[in-house]
């Protein structure tokens, strides 16, 4: 079984639609006491690192996600879940996160060139993968959509993808049996689709 976590900061029903159209079906899961029974979690995200982890706090679901990833059984944090896989991050103030990954999200450089970055990182981008199962069976070069203000800083052994945006960033991690993403594999048509169908076969 696959659970999505649900801690009210992300758009859950977009996730599993797309589980749906691989002919799986998938639990929106809010309670901490029920993850330790799933073969697979997801945890998703969209908004605030900080908010995110008041919410996750709250309800013990971030004790619930790091005893989870001890298992040794696959967790997936997408966009805002990816980083907040991380130690800390910078997003109005200072926040710890969930520190199963070494590393930090920073915001966007927006004057580290000439021509100031636009941000939010909206849209369609190539990404170049370094390996990892959840790649599996594609090319090393695909376009994925993206929707972010911040990126993860991190050590290049945790790498799996990069992305460029005025410079290059980091679009994917993987760690053992946690995996991440910075863009939303659920709106990203063929390819999002087969990441996710990787991440069933995991």
């Amino acid at each position: 079984m696959i659970a999505i976590i649900d801690y009210n900061m992300g758009n859950l029903r977009s996730v599993q639609n797309a589980f749906r159209l691989l002919g799986k079906e998938v639990h929106i899961e809010s309670s901490a006491d029920n993850l330790a029974k799933y073969d697979k979690v997801i945890l998703p995200g969209v908004g605030a690192f900080g908010d995110a982890m008041d919410h996750l706090k709250s309800s013990n679901l971030d004790e619930a996600i790091i005893e989870f990833s001890k298992t040794d059984r696959p967790l997936l944090g997408i966009c805002l879940g990816m980083q907040l896989l991380f130690q800390s991050s910078c997003e109005f103030g200072h926040h710890e996160g969930l520190g199963l990954i070494d590393g930090e999200i920073k915001a966007f450089d927006t004057k580290r060139f000439d021509q100031a970055l636009k941000v939010p990182h909206m849209g369609w981008n190539e990404v170049f993968v370094n390996g990892g199962d959840l790649f599996d069976g594609m090319s090393e070069e695909f376009y994925l959509y993206f929707v972010h203000s911040y990126h993860v800083v991190c050590d290049d052994r945790f790498v799996a993808a990069k992305s460029h945006y005025g410079y290059e960033f980091v679009s994917a991690v993987h760690k053992e049996n946690i995996y991440g993403l910075q863009p939303h594999p659920e709106k990203s048509h063929t390819n999002g689709l087969k990441i996710l169908e990787n991440f069933i076969k995991l």
